[in-house]
C-alpha cells in the first residue's frame, strides 16, 4: 500500500512537471519601474507568453532595485521610465556607482506621460504648474484654494517609484522637497487604491497605470522615455521580448502617443 502511494505521488509530481514544461519551456525575469511595468510589460505579458512559450516574470521594483537585480544576475533585463543618464544619476544619489556604463545595452520601449491622480469625487479638473508645486510642497493645504471643496489635501507618495518621483520633483517642484500631510505607500497600485478610498487624496503615476478608479486632471505635460537595459548583449529570451514589443506586441502597449 505504501509503495503504491509513493508510486502515485511520483506520477503526480511528474505530471505537474510535465504540465509546466509543456506550458512554458523557459522563464524570463525582468525588473522595472512603474513606467515600463504599467505601459509595456503588463499589457504584453499574456500575448507574449502565448506567442513564445516563455513565461515572463515581471518584478515591479523601481529603477534602483531593478538595476541592482540586473547587476546581481537575478534578472536578464531591467527597465525604467528614465534615460540611461538620468538612471545613472538616480543611482549615484542612492550611492550606487555604475562602473562601466558602456557595457550596458539600451533599448527604447516608448514614451510615458507622468500624470496627477485624484479621487473621482474631487471636482477639480485642471491644475497649473504653480498649483501643483504649491500642493506638493505644502504651501497649498486645502482643496478650496484651487477650486475644490473645503477639505484638507492628502498627498499619497510612492516609495517604489523613485524614477517617477525624481522627474516629477525636478519639473513641477523645481527640486523642492515634498511636504504637507503625506501618506507613504509603496507601489503605483497602492497609490491608486489609496486615492480611490480617500476623497481628499492626490498622487502621481505613469500614464499606463490610469484606470477607472481614479481621475486625471489636466496638467502641463511631462513626457519621459521608457528604456530597457541589459548587461552586455541581450540573451535570446530578451531578444524575443524586444522583437515582440517592437512588432506584434506594439498594439498591446499603453505607451503615450504625443
Amino acid at each position: 500500500m505504501k509503495n503504491r502511494f509513493f508510486l502515485i505521488l511520483k506520477f503526480f509530481i511528474f505530471f505537474i512537471m510535465l504540465s509546466v514544461a509543456l506550458g512554458y519551456a523557459e522563464v524570463l525575469y525582468v525588473a522595472g519601474g512603474a513606467a515600463p511595468v504599467e505601459n509595456v510589460l503588463k499589457p504584453i505579458k499574456l500575448p507574449f507568453e502565448e506567442k513564445t512559450g516563455i513565461k515572463l516574470i515581471i518584478i515591479p521594483s523601481g529603477p534602483v532595485n531593478a538595476f541592482k537585480a540586473l547587476e546581481s544576475g537575478e534578472v536578464e533585463a531591467a527597465a525604467a521610465g528614465l534615460t540611461f543618464d538620468q538612471w545613472v544619476d538616480l543611482l549615484k544619489k542612492n550611492n550606487i556607482e555604475v562602473k562601466n556604463p558602456e557595457s550596458y545595452k539600451k533599448f527604447p520601449l516608448g514614451k510615458d506621460r507622468i500624470v496627477v491622480l485624484l479621487n473621482k469625487e474631487n471636482p477639480v479638473n485642471k491644475l497649473s504648474k504653480e498649483q501643483i508645486k504649491g500642493i506638493f510642497t505644502g504651501k497649498i493645504r486645502n482643496w478650496q484654494e484651487v477650486g475644490g471643496k473645503d477639505s484638507p489635501i492628502l498627498i499619497v507618495w510612492g516609495r517604489l517609484i523613485p524614477g517617477t518621483n525624481k522627474l516629477f520633483t525636478e519639473f513641477f517642484l523645481d527640486n523642492e522637497k515634498v511636504n504637507g500631510d503625506i501618506m507613504e505607500v509603496n507601489t503605483v497600485e497602492e497609490i491608486k487604491e489609496t486615492i480611490a478610498n480617500f476623497p481628499e487624496a492626490i498622487g502621481i503615476s505613469s500614464w499606463g497605470a490610469v484606470d477607472e478608479r481614479v481621475k486625471v486632471p489636466q496638467i502641463p505635460e511631462l513626457i519621459r522615455d521608457i528604456i530597457l537595459v541589459t548587461k552586455g548583449e541581450p540573451t535570446e529570451r530578451v531578444k524575443k521580448l524586444l522583437d515582440f514589443i517592437y512588432n506584434e506586441g506594439a498594439r498591446y502597449t499603453k505607451t503615450y502617443k504625443e
